[in-house]
């Protein structure tokens, strides 16, 4: 015996409505996603553009190579990235390390600076390009504060008593046979600086004369370069070469109290802009998330 007659449809079957109502709200919300997006997008180029100031300022900053005084080293037209987080905690150069400090006494003095388009200022401001306004300079730590240095006509740098092994050496160049010196004491919070480029390198041996007797003072100096990270085909490091770590070199002066400086903390292998970039949008993403979980709550 029937006890009932089954209908047109079985239960839960789409209707034709229902499916047409249901591509509505797929739309709509796929357009309103394409709308928040668009709004967010300024929101995301805010924090990037805040987070790569805040890495040139205090981390990371790209510098170019304007000479041929670090070759072999660095070539000209290099880019390299600085670390300028170790300054911060009280670190201070160490032997070897090649550094990029602020003109200490007119060492670039009638050596022209180019003048920036506003394109390239905007650019060095947030850390893509290296500020064509500043003169800086870049050359290797030889010896810092308490240190006796020296080199004679023939012979090697020495530093403490220690003969330099120096293979970093521009091919063909001598270690000082252009301006010998020395010894020298160089002063607590000053270091003594020389390019691997010998005799293609006004250094410290050639501003004995100036204010500074051939010194950087010490909070001259912006940070240590750590990477060559342009051109592409030019990628790496920036290690102490190995004879300013032999036994005794050190006898004379005081390690920093960090012993930060060798590490070479910041992030190294993107520019600010990239950084503040990665970073800017797991905020953002985060951000519309909860938007998203507070209107489906609702």
């Amino acid at each position: 015996m029937a006890v009932g007659a089954r209908s047109g449809r079985d239960e839960g079957e789409e209707r034709p409505h229902d499916a047409v109502g249901n591509e509505i709200d797929e739309d709509g919300a796929e357009a309103q996603s394409h709308r928040s997006f668009w709004k967010e997008l300024p929101l995301l180029i805010g924090i990037a553009l805040l987070l790569a100031l805040l890495i040139k300022t205090f981390l990371v900053q790209a510098f170019s190579i304007p000479s041929d005084s670090m070759q072999d080293t660095l070539q000209r037209g290099d880019r390299v990235l600085v670390d300028k987080l170790t300054p911060w905690f009280g670190s201070e150069p160490e032997r070897g390390e090649v550094v990029v400090f602020h003109d200490p006494a007119n060492w670039l003095s009638g050596e022209p600076t180019p003048e920036p388009n506003f394109a390239q200022k905007a650019l060095s401001w947030i850390g893509l390009m290296p500020s064509a306004e500043e003169k800086d300079l870049i050359k290797r730590t030889i010896a810092i504060g308490g240190d006796t240095v020296e080199c004679k006509k023939g012979g090697p740098v020495v530093v403490n008593g220690k003969a330099l092994d120096e293979p970093y050496i521009y091919p063909g160049n001598t270690p000082c046979d252009d301006a010998p010196f020395g010894p020298i004491k160089v002063p607590q919070g000053k270091i003594w600086v020389m390019g691997d480029h010998r005799q293609n390198s006004q250094d410290s041996r050639y501003h004995m004369q100036d204010s500074t007797q051939g010194f950087v003072p010490v909070d001259k100096v912006v940070g240590r370069a750590v990477v060559i990270a342009w051109p592409v085909t030019r990628w790496s490091t920036l290690p102490v070469p190995d004879t300013f770590d032999q036994p005794g070199i050190g006898n004379q002066a005081a390690a920093t109290a960090l012993g930060l400086g060798a590490a070479g903390l910041a992030p190294v292998g993107l520019g600010p802009a990239a950084l503040g970039l990665a970073g800017a949008v797991p905020l953002v993403m985060w951000r519309r998330r909860r938007l998203t979980t507070g209107r489906t709550d609702g």
